[in-house]
């Protein structure tokens, strides 16, 4: 599978650093973020090919909060794919992925299917409003859940229920609540540089 993506190259043997925006973003929306929060990591960040209504998403959708699951999963085992070819070709020292609302919840598929392809992973403000399977392979990966209180969109409880599943599975699961709603808090970007920060001095 190929997609339109934005790319930086980095210094070999640094991380690869991958963002997924949100509905109606675009690949440049957390590309520059990457960028600065590790610098010289290689920075791919792809475009959602699904249009809805002209915005970009990475899967159908049929309603708010409802995902048409058979369109989820092909796209799912298609963002593995890009995903593992970026592996492929940067050769990077540890994977980091980052996703806003929609771009989070195709992150967080990939990871459900393929624990192995993100060692760490941002989700800013996902929504997985099913039950996941058991997924032994997410023990160990380093996940931050950045959430507004208030979020008509991805609802606290389903939040914190997605942060206890990934907890469950052996995941080091850090969740930042902000007291708003759908929108990016100025907290959320200082916790998201906090996390990457660790990763990064860790390698």
């Amino acid at each position: 599978m190929t997609y339109v993506a934005k790319r930086t190259e980095g210094t070999a043997g640094k991380p690869l650093f991958l963002t997924f925006h949100g509905t109606g973003g675009n690949e440049a929306q957390f590309h520059g973020l990457a960028e600065q929060l590790i610098p010289g990591a290689h920075v791919t960040s792809p475009r959602g090919d699904v249009s809805e209504h002209g915005a970009l998403r990475y899967f159908r959708r049929t309603g708010e909060g409802v995902y048409d699951m058979d369109d989820l999963a092909q796209r799912t085992a298609a963002m593995a794919g890009f995903i593992q070819a970026e592996k492929d070709t940067t050769k990077p020292s540890r994977t980091l992925g980052l996703g806003y609302s929609n771009g989070a919840n195709i992150l967080a598929a990939v990871a459900l299917e393929q624990p192995d392809l993100v060692d760490d992973l941002v989700l800013m403000h996902p929504l997985i409003p099913w039950a996941p399977d058991p997924q032994t392979g997410l023990a160990g990966r380093r996940v931050l859940i950045t959430a507004g209180e208030r979020d008509p969109i991805c609802p606290a409880p389903l939040t914190q229920s997605l942060a206890d599943y990934l907890s469950a599975q052996g995941a080091e699961v850090t969740v930042h609540w902000h007291p708003g709603g759908h929108e990016i808090a100025q907290s959320e970007v200082d916790a998201i540089a906090q996390f990457v920060a660790r990763t990064d001095t860790s390698l």
